[in-house]
């Protein structure tokens, strides 16, 4: 088969590269944002008092473990509930005002000063709670806008920074920390709180963050022409790589097209449908492995972490087969965006099929269970990266709008699977897992239609262009 023309057929550089550099500190960096993220969650059950309903809403007591160590906190389920979700309202308020203020304002500033952000809310999260739980959720919302930020603008950075036959691999490798994150925070996070009380948890994760955020200052440069270090060799490949892709933006938002354009909306068909399959197989893991195995919780920890670890080796290599099916002209890059987005929205389906019928032993219902919770990352080589293809001179509001749109699948997901689990417990996975896959199915097929991986008409830099 033909590659699409616009991919010159040059020949890639070594892997040891300046832009692999900046894909690994991105990816550590997202490490870092998770661990941030995530560690509350686990900290929650050394910070909470459950033995003293009765005492005051923010009443510190000693238990086994000195007050400075280890404050407790009298917080209802209520109360907790509202804390865990606060950052998520703050991740949601940011897509698309930093998706579209990340194509005209510097990436480098904003990357940078959002992971310092964040960071400085985690050194300070301890004192927060000490201050009450409104001080915790102000501090909560704040670092999940500063989060979203980081992880909407880097996206906008691979558009002058990856040559588009290298757009799999770079991606991925960064987006991959998110899930190296994840695993991380759920190994470490209770021998933390045990060894050293759990302030140290957003201590140790707030000054790795400060550190990274001070190294991203200094390494990464908003246009590849504009690095010092970079080598000239690396510097020419990328820039005649992108010749005929990037450009100033000198138009408004094509909004009206972008509304009648059916490949955006198989992206955000897409998107809606993988937050939709993350959200539960995230958060409803632990119930699962508790309702179905019924093992105790060090085991259920395990076991709820090993998937982000074979979803992080499955999003690295998603990026690494689609750019060497590209490169070698072996599939056409449409029918590779096809590809992955059918693996990763139909293989966690067919899984969390299989562990309703074929799940016969303890071995058997932890490998479905794995596979359906990972296989999810080869989007990362499908519809996650699909509109730098489309749309790279819009990409940041492009991925902002279509994270929305994800992000509220997932809201819906999680609250359904919640209220099915209390309204029939009995037969609640059946109905959560198959509903997950008939709307993988369904949104799979409207990507398979009319998902595109060529730029379009509206996106090109030329005035003939529909605006609002």
């Amino acid at each position: 088969m033909q590659m699409d023309n616009q991919f010159p057929p040059r020949k890639v550089p070594s892997f040891c590269s300046f832009r692999y550099g900046l894909s690994l500190l991105l990816h550590f960096c997202n490490v870092v944002i998770m661990a941030q993220r995530m560690c509350l969650s686990l900290t929650m059950v050394a910070m909470v008092n459950s033995t003293d309903a009765l005492g005051s809403p923010n009443t510190s007591t000693e238990e086994h473990l000195d007050h400075i160590k280890n404050p407790v906190y009298n917080w209802s389920p209520k109360i907790q509930g509202i804390i865990f979700s606060s950052v998520f309202y703050g991740v949601l308020i940011t897509q698309i005002p930093v998706g579209y203020l990340s194509e005209k304002y510097s990436i480098k500033k904003m990357i940078g000063s959002a992971l310092c952000l964040s960071s400085l809310l985690s050194l300070l999260m301890p004192m927060a709670a000490e201050g009450g739980e409104a001080f915790l959720l102000a501090c909560r919302v704040v670092q999940g806008a500063a989060q979203g930020s980081v992880f909407i603008a880097q996206h906008v950075m691979w558009a002058k920074w990856a040559p588009p036959l290298e757009r799999g691999r770079l991606t991925s490798l960064s987006l991959s920390g998110i899930l190296l994150g994840s695993f991380i925070v759920l190994l470490v996070t209770g021998f933390i709180c045990q060894s050293l009380g759990w302030p140290m948890a957003f201590y140790i994760f707030g000054a790795c963050g400060c550190a990274l955020s001070l190294l991203w200052f200094v390494l990464f440069y908003d246009d590849p022409k504009d690095h010092p270090c970079i080598s000239i060799s690396e510097k020419e490949y990328i820039l005649s790589s992108l010749n005929q892709q990037v450009s100033s933006r000198t138009q408004s938002l094509p909004i009206k097209a972008m509304i009648k354009s059916l490949p955006v909306w198989a992206i955000a068909f897409g998107s809606f449908a993988f937050h939709w399959t993350n959200n539960i197989m995230v958060l409803y893991t632990p119930t699962f492995i508790s309702s179905k195995l019924h093992v105790n919780i060090k085991e259920n920890g395990l076991l709820s972490a090993l998937p982000y670890l074979f979803a992080w080796s499955f999003g690295i290599l998603a990026g690494h087969l689609s750019d060497f099916f590209l490169s070698r002209n072996i599939l056409r890059l449409v029918t590779i965006r096809n590809l992955f987005n059918t693996l990763g929205l139909l293989l966690p389906a067919f899984f969390s099929v299989c562990l309703l019928y074929l799940s016969f032993s303890f071995s058997s219902t932890t490998i479905f269970l794995i596979l359906a919770s990972s296989t999810g990352t080869f989007c990362m080589a499908g519809v996650l990266i699909n509109g730098l293809d489309i749309a790279p001179s819009y990409y940041g509001f492009l991925k902002g709008v279509t994270a929305v749109i994800g992000m509220i699948g997932g809201l819906i997901s999680s609250t359904l699977c919640g209220v099915i689990l209390n309204q029939d417990p009995e037969s609640a996975w059946f109905k959560i897992f198959f509903l997950m896959a008939i709307i993988n199915v369904i949104c799979l097929l409207f990507c398979l239609v009319f998902g595109k991986a060529e730029i379009q008409d509206w996106a090109k830099d030329i005035q003939e262009h529909t605006r609002l």
